[in-house]
């Protein structure tokens, strides 16, 4: 499926799952989209768990939700630090109220948690988080994938391929 014309937000911060960032990034920018990196600060490069870098396209006051079709929450330790801006939770809210995709990874969970948004959702994440999923009133799966209307999630890196098969797939 080509994704021309469609814009998408992935989020950045220090200590992403690198794999969880690029991974869907490329794919998506593959598929035809445009993907900018959103983050605190613009043009600031950021570090994944294991050193590689990003820079930032913009920052979270400078872009209009409304300008954009999907987001992406990568994993690792960075969705902790992204869910105390309150920009992000509002992103994510707004990307829930309007049916827009939503993917999240392996501790990408906890953004959504916090955003009060995955009460009777059917989700996935790592195993770590089940609890504060369910928690939260998410119905929770181990399985690779899954998606529950407009709410993509994934485990882990090993299960990227079928993440992203998904959330291209989410895009109508």
């Amino acid at each position: 499926m080509s994704l021309e014309n469609k814009k998408i937000i992935a989020l950045v911060s220090d200590d992403f799952e690198d794999l969880e960032l690029w991974y869907p990034v490329l794919r998506l920018r593959e598929a035809g989209a445009t993907v900018h990196l959103v983050a605190e600060k613009k043009d600031t490069v950021y570090h994944g768990k294991y050193g590689v870098p990003v820079t930032s396209d913009y920052s979270f006051e400078e872009i209009t939700k409304e300008d954009y079709d999907g987001i992406v929450v990568p994993g690792g330790w960075s969705p902790d630090k992204l869910r105390r801006f309150p920009k992000v939770i509002e992103f994510v809210q707004y990307f829930d109220q309007q049916k827009k995709p939503i993917g999240q990874i392996c501790h990408a969970g906890w953004v959504l948690i916090s955003a009060g948004i995955l009460n009777g959702v059917n989700v996935t994440s790592t195993p770590g988080i089940k609890d504060d999923m369910t928690n939260a009133g998410a119905i929770w799966h181990d399985v690779p994938a899954i998606t529950d209307g407009h709410i993509i999630s994934s485990r882990r890196p090993p299960d990227l391929p079928e993440y992203m098969k998904q959330y291209i797939a989410s895009f109508k």
